[in-house]
């Protein structure tokens, strides 16, 4: 830390333990209070040209490179959409199957992955811990039972995605109108080989998480928490549906403002604002406007738009996390962990259940139907609603491709919570460590994945800034 006439000056770069970069300003008043805070993305978005003029049957493949840690979730949104081109969109008991225990296999790693590898270490050691200890490595060390499982079940997780999917990252399995394999007999003898451990894991990083929520509820229900809306995909009975359903949005109070759309209508009822300080988009939902109408998505927005889990365990665990708010929706930003945590338990449940379905080892494989060139497909990634939308012509070319990530509806609850962690932690203090983890903890609460946000290649760091009301750099600090 140095001193400039300006005051201080900090710069962090990289934001730890975030996929992606990003960059954080703070503009502080005349008194050094909080004006307001901006999270700016700040790489071109391209992605969505890049893949113009290719033909449709290479985009689930083609969008998946957007990144190494959610390539399954492009992968298959990717593929649903092709389905309708082809006119296949009904799938074969054995085609849904196989891409549903894909599907849930992502789910499992990349939540195990966020959990124990990069928020592990602000529950365990505090957000003013040393940052040298305040890591994947140091919760090892500490806590070395957790690390193994971090890693086990990550691993797990990438074996499901490698046997449906070719590989364990950017496979090739989903395909136009189905997928080009299905499980053999061998390959679901390996995955029950671990089955019964990873049930146990799941159970123990629900009560872990609870038991730290219920612990500090005090200390976490303000922490970068507000009112909001929020979004995502339910089956037609309510329930929670990973894979396939219809949208479900609904205000703070848990009213519905709209209920079991078709996902191809989407258009009609969500746009995206653009803002000169970032190359994110800012969704919302257009019957009540950009000021009103942004919501959240992912974990916490699941749990709280369903009506139930269809898996037993799971279940229990969302009623003791509804619980906590009497039924109403839970607004509480970090609670997004607790609610990421049921998801795994979720996930792996539904593993169980279909490695013991036969028709996993199928043969009637693809369909195909009338073909179309409008198309749009939704799942419901590790980070939330995930809309791939594409025209394809006759040439078989794509001519159009739009892609909201999860993360892009997220932007403007983001950037909330950044405001709020400010406000309540910054203004008027001299800048510890410490002090701006709490902004980075605020951010990993969403599990941001932001170079899939702005559909951008390669690594992408971030830094925080404070500025006066007058344009001074204040100050600016770097993490290595």
């Amino acid at each position: 830390m140095t001193k400039t006439n300006a005051g201080q000056r900090i710069v962090i770069e990289p934001v730890t333990r975030v996929e992606g970069h990003g960059k954080v300003t703070i503009l502080l008043d005349e008194h050094r209070k909080v004006k307001h805070a901006r999270l700016h993305i700040v790489e071109f978005r391209g992605f969505e040209r890049f893949i113009q003029g290719r033909p449709f049957w290479e985009v689930p493949v083609l969008v998946q490179r957007l990144c190494g840690i959610c390539p399954v979730s492009h992968h298959l949104a990717a593929a649903k959409a092709m389905d309708r081109i082809v006119g296949g969109e009904k799938l074969t008991p054995t085609a849904e199957k196989v891409r549903r225990l894909m599907h849930y296999g992502q789910m499992f790693q990349s939540h195990s992955l966020h959990f124990f590898h990069l928020v592990s270490p602000d529950l365990l050691f505090g957000f003013d811990a040393d940052p040298a200890i305040r890591n994947v490595i140091g919760v090892a060390k500490k806590f070395p039972e957790l690390g193994v499982q971090g890693v086990m079940m990550r691993k797990y997780g990438q074996e499901i995605i490698r046997i449906t999917a070719g590989k364990k990252i950017h496979g090739t399995g989903a395909i136009p109108g189905g997928v080009n394999k299905n499980v053999s007999i061998e390959e679901r003898d390996f995955l029950l080989k671990d089955l019964d451990q990873m049930v146990v894991w799941s159970r123990a990083a629900v009560k872990l998480c609870k038991d730290y929520t219920m612990e500090h509820l005090a200390e976490l229900a303000p922490f970068g928490s507000f009112d909001s809306n929020h979004l995502a995909l339910v089956r037609e009975d309510g329930a929670m549906d990973l894979y396939h359903g219809n949208l479900r949005a609904i205000d703070a109070a848990g009213k519905k403002i709209f209920d079991q759309l078709d996902y191809q209508e989407y258009a009609d009822h969500i746009a995206e604002e653009v803002r000169p300080w970032s190359y994110m988009k800012f969704p919302f939902i257009k019957a009540l406007g950009p000021e009103k109408g942004w919501y959240r998505v992912g974990p916490l927005a699941r749990i709280n738009t369903c009506d139930f889990i269809d898996t037993p365990e799971a279940e229990a665990a969302r009623k003791e996390f509804m619980a906590v708010t009497k039924g109403a929706p839970n607004n509480i930003s970090l609670a997004y962990h607790w609610a990421r945590t049921i998801e795994i338990l979720h996930s792996i449940e539904k593993i169980k259940e279909l490695l013991h379905d036969p028709d996993l080892q199928g043969e009637d494989l693809v369909v195909k139907g009338p073909r179309r060139e409008e198309t749009v497909g939704l799942i419901e990634a590790p980070r939330g609603t995930l809309f791939h939308h594409y025209r394809i012509n006759s040439n078989d070319q794509v001519v159009m491709a739009n892609l909201i990530v999860s993360t892009t509806n997220n932007n403007e609850p983001m950037n909330r919570a950044v405001t709020k962690v400010a406000e309540d932690y910054l203004a008027g203090v001299t800048i510890t460590e410490g002090l701006l983890n709490r902004i980075e903890v605020a951010i990993r609460a969403y599990d941001p994945c932001l170079s899939c946000a702005t559909h951008a290649l390669g690594a992408m760091p971030l830094e925080v800034e404070l500025r006066a009301h007058t344009g001074e750099l204040v100050d600016r600090r770097v993490q290595a």
